[in-house]
Parts: structure tokens; C-alpha cells; sequence
């Protein structure tokens, strides 16, 4: 039977245990609905937390897998990428049937808009987060409702701090040919020339229409995680390489070299809603040990030809 246990640190954090009868388990935080650990069957730790996280609201934590709401990077009205990762959600006590359930041990957060964040952002909305935990899968389900009398637009991105042993080392494929949004040239666009992905600078893009699956390689740990989205057509990309690294306060100088944010996002065009009507994404991550890996191949077709 699969497991789900709250516990009250003495942080103040009330957080959410996932387990899986497999060894895996999951960490989401009431505060920003975060996942903040996800470990495999053998214990390892999946997702990159900086060693200089700042665990105190409203902060947000640097880490895991953070929710921005009602918007990515600085477009738009509300703060930079949103409240939604600053604030207590509670744990939704009459989720409607989503899959994935059988089997699966799962959390469904909610976050409704308070009088104070209609300050913010004069809009009214129920935002809900399904977290999934299964064999080798962590699956989120985030759904925005329209609880307001009038339409609105919001961006939208699920930013995953993945653990990689060395940064020099990764190599993400599925994003070639690709056009981006390079926030470092004053998101001037771009076309990606590169066969594959590979890291030896600050990187900060927004690759746009991206394929439903991305794989994030790391040779080092002959690990591939695989990114399976839907409903967030656009993939952000995030690394601040050693000088940016020591401009961040909650990051480590060091910490640069072992994690790498790839977003299942919504951001070039905006999401609208009526009243009454909800948005649905979706995001799997799953790791597959393998040195060989593509976004786009079947490694069985291409190492035996089938």
C-alpha cells in the first residue's frame, strides 16, 4: 500500500513523506507546494538543494522543484516568478480523479488566492498540485481554475533543480534546432545549432515549443533523467556558472557545479482563462541508468537495430 505521512519539523516546514514500496520516496513542503527531495530506490538523492537554502518565509528555497505562479522570470505585473513558491498551501481534502492513482503514492496541495495576494495580483484563482510518486517516477499535475469574474492570462513554470555530479560532464538532447530566448542577450532569440546540449558557461534560456520529452545525461553517473511534459509547450534552462554563482546569496560557490535547472514552462504565450475554466499541465520525471541516451532515439533501435 503506498504511504503518505506528514511530519512538523522544527523548521516550522510541515512536510509530506512519499514512499514507495520499490524504496523511493518524495518531500513536498506545505510551503510553495515544493517538492524539496526525491530519491531513488537505492537512496540517492535526485534533486539538487543549494547548500545555502534559506529555510525561512518568505523566502523562497532554492532547490527541488519550485512552482512559479502567476508568472515566469519578470513578465508581467506580479514579483518575479510569482508568489505561488512563498506562500502555505494546504492539502486539497477533496481532489477530483486525476490519474495517475492506482498504486501510486500521492499529495494534492492547494493554493487559493488570499486578500493579501489580490494586492498583488487583483485576480482570483484556485491553483492545485498533484504530486505522484511511483517506481522510478515522480509525476506533477498542476491545474490552474478561473474563481474570478473576469478573464485572465498568467505564465506558468515548474522549475526542476536536477542533481548532476558535474556540470562539464552533462549533455541534454531534444532541444536541437530549436528557437530560444537568451535572457542573458536581453531575450534576443536564437536558433540552437548544437547536436546536443553541453555546458561550459552561465546559461539562462526559454527554448520555445519544445518536444514533449527531454533527456538531461550525466556520463559521470551514467544516469539520464527523461522530462516528459505536457501543456507547457516551452523548456527553461538555467546554470549561473562561478562568477553569477557568487552574486547569489542562497547558492553555494561550488554548488553551480552539481545542478542544473531544466522548466517545464508556459511563458511565450501567456495562458487565458474565462471564469470557471482551468488550465491542466503535466511533468514526469524519470531516470533511466544508461550512458546512451536521446530525446528523440530509442536507444534499443539504435544500439541493436530494431
Amino acid at each position: 500500500m503506498p504511504l503518505m505521512n506528514v511530519f512538523h519539523d522544527g523548521d516550522g516546514f510541515p512536510r509530506i513523506v512519499l514512499a514507495d514500496p520499490s524504496g523511493s520516496s518524495a518531500e513536498v513542503l506545505l510551503y510553495g507546494g515544493q517538492v524539496v527531495s526525491w530519491k531513488n530506490e537505492r537512496r540517492e538523492e535526485l534533486l539538487f538543494m543549494s547548500s545555502k537554502a534559506i529555510w525561512k518565509p518568505p523566502k523562497a528555497i532554492r532547490g527541488g522543484i519550485p512552482v512559479f505562479f502567476p508568472q515566469f522570470g519578470n513578465l508581467g505585473t506580479s514579483e518575479r516568478n510569482g508568489f505561488a513558491r512563498n506562500k502555505f498551501w494546504t492539502i486539497d481534502s477533496d481532489p477530483s480523479p486525476l490519474p495517475p492513482s492506482n498504486n501510486h503514492s500521492s499529495v494534492d496541495l492547494l493554493l487559493k488566492s488570499t486578500d493579501e495576494d489580490l494586492k498583488i495580483w487583483p485576480r482570483s484563482f484556485e491553483l492545485r498540485l498533484r504530486v505522484s510518486l511511483s517506481a522510478g517516477k515522480l509525476t506533477l499535475i498542476p491545474r490552474v481554475r478561473n474563481t474570478d469574474t473576469k478573464p485572465f492570462s498568467f505564465t506558468f513554470a515548474l522549475r526542476n533543480y536536477l542533481s548532476v555530479s558535474d556540470i562539464s560532464e552533462v549533455r541534454v538532447e531534444g532541444l536541437e534546432t530549436l528557437d530560444y530566448l537568451d535572457n542573458l542577450m536581453r531575450r534576443e532569440r536564437f536558433t540552437e545549432q548544437a547536436d546536443a546540449i553541453t555546458f561550459d558557461g552561465e546559461v539562462d534560456r526559454i527554448y520555445l515549443s519544445s518536444p514533449q520529452k527531454i533527456a538531461i545525461i550525466d556520463h559521470e553517473k551514467k544516469r539520464t533523467f527523461v522530462l516528459r511534459k505536457d501543456g507547457m509547450p516551452d523548456a527553461g534552462m538555467w546554470n549561473p556558472w562561478d562568477k553569477r554563482a557568487k552574486t547569489v546569496p542562497d547558492l553555494g560557490y561550488e554548488d553551480y557545479k552539481t545542478m542544473l535547472c531544466v522548466d517545464s514552462a508556459v511563458t511565450e504565450t501567456p495562458i487565458v482563462l474565462k471564469p470557471s475554466e482551468e488550465w491542466k499541465g503535466y511533468q514526469e520525471l524519470s531516470t533511466v541508468s544508461s550512458s546512451y541516451c536521446s530525446g528523440q532515439l530509442d536507444p534499443r533501435k539504435v544500439l541493436y537495430g530494431f
